[in-house]
């Protein structure tokens, strides 16, 4: 029998390896998730990046070497998202009576979620390449890392703030728009969406197909401002 060490040297080899893991990963935080009452504070992304992140340092394995695996996860990010559109479909009447609501809110929650960020790290002393890299943080990841580049900000600082808001979104959202007794469901999903971006907006997917629906408008939507937006704001600010 081989050592494990010999072992995993050998299963490292395989490409492969990375993707089952993540895809394990994400099964037994989602199993956690449910077994649980799908309590939002248990969020299977938590789970799942937190044992990847032990694997990965357990083993010593680089990040590079394991996106060389795991990359495929990455590339279903795209049609995912275009897959939103079917739910958005279903609700296509009511999202139409919502129009000027809705456009309002998201233009709002833009401009709230990009100058609460750069208010807060100006106040505790973050330098302008920080400050550029946190203000698209409510924006899906790739459109949030190229408005950072184009502000002056570190795309890959932008990444990572971007997963923790998303992930931070989706836990504590739902149990603060209980308090708040929000129980619209386009509200609910409006929030999340533009607050959240795409991990927001799976967590809708899951509880509500009407919240769901809404939230992957809104993530959209809120792309699109503040890639419009936050460049002219900057540009006033700084």
């Amino acid at each position: 029998m081989r050592p494990v060490g010999e072992l995993w040297v050998y299963l490292a080899a395989n490409p492969l390896l990375h993707l089952t893991l993540t895809l394990i990963a994400y099964l037994i935080g989602n199993r956690i998730y449910r077994r649980f009452g799908m309590n939002p504070l248990l969020n299977p992304v938590v789970i799942a990046i937190v044992i990847l992140v032990g694997l990965l340092v357990a083993t010593g394995t680089s990040y590079e070497r394991y996106f060389e695996g795991a990359q495929f996860v990455h590339f279903l990010l795209g049609p995912a998202t275009v897959a939103l559109a079917i739910p958005l479909y279903n609700q296509f009447d009511r999202v139409r009576k919502s129009a000027g609501p809705l456009l309002a809110a998201v233009v709002l929650g833009s401009l709230a979620a990009s100058l609460s960020a750069v208010a807060i790290a100006a106040l505790l002393g973050a330098g302008p390449q920080i400050v550029a890299s946190i203000a698209p943080k409510s924006v899906t990841t790739p459109i949030a890392m190229g408005i950072a580049e184009q502000l002056g900000g570190l795309p890959s600082l932008t990444a990572v703030l971007v997963i923790l808001t998303g992930v931070t979104g989706a836990m504590l959202g739902p149990p603060l728009l209980n308090l708040l007794r929000i129980r619209d469901w386009r509200a609910r999903g409006l929030a999340i969406g533009v607050a959240a971006h795409g991990i927001g907006t799976a967590r809708a997917m899951q509880v509500n197909e009407v919240a769901g629906a809404f939230s992957g408008l809104a993530m959209g939507l809120n792309a699109l401002a503040t890639a419009i937006l936050l460049p002219l704001l900057w540009s006033w600010l700084f």
